[in-house]
């Protein structure tokens, strides 16, 4: 099967049903993208697909062949996500780091939809959970990145 996956073409071996975070840290080495719960709902597998925010411990690897896939490890490649890393920088956002990577990935896909979010855009897109409650560093990066 066939993944574009940080800009590049990617041939992969599995069977279609694999979910796409196992074919990303396993087959592609691709490290970034954490395992947090398998069930969709911690987020720390977020990434890109064609642009969206997506939990790709249940995406199967059928549903995104020959789509855009963007990690973690791209991320400074896109012009938002650069505005995130830096924010997230700025705003001291992470403790433990373990989400960080889906939260970048979350707030980079907000960003790229809705360029001037609401508190509420905020609120109601980042979704990932994060253990160490760093919330309000994570809404306020948001904010600054937001602002360019």
């Amino acid at each position: 099967m066939q993944l574009i996956v940080n800009g590049e073409a990617r041939q992969v071996d599995a069977e279609a049903d694999t979910p796409l975070l196992w074919v990303l840290r396993d087959e592609l080495g691709l490290t970034g993208t954490k395992y947090g719960c398998g069930l969709a709902q911690c987020g720390a597998c977020t990434v890109l697909v064609e642009g969206q925010a997506i939990r790709s411990c249940v995406t199967p690897l059928e549903s995104v062949e020959g789509q855009s896939v963007m990690t973690i490890e791209a991320i400074e490649q896109d012009a938002e996500g650069r505005r995130v890393v830096a924010a997230w920088v700025a705003n001291q956002a992470p403790q433990c780091g373990y989400c960080q990577s889906g939260q970048v990935m979350a707030a980079t896909a907000l960003l790229k939809q809705t360029p001037q979010p609401r508190d509420e855009d905020i609120a109601t897109a980042m979704t990932n959970l994060c253990r160490c409650g760093t919330y309000n560093a994570i809404a306020a990066a948001v904010r600054q990145a937001a602002q360019g």
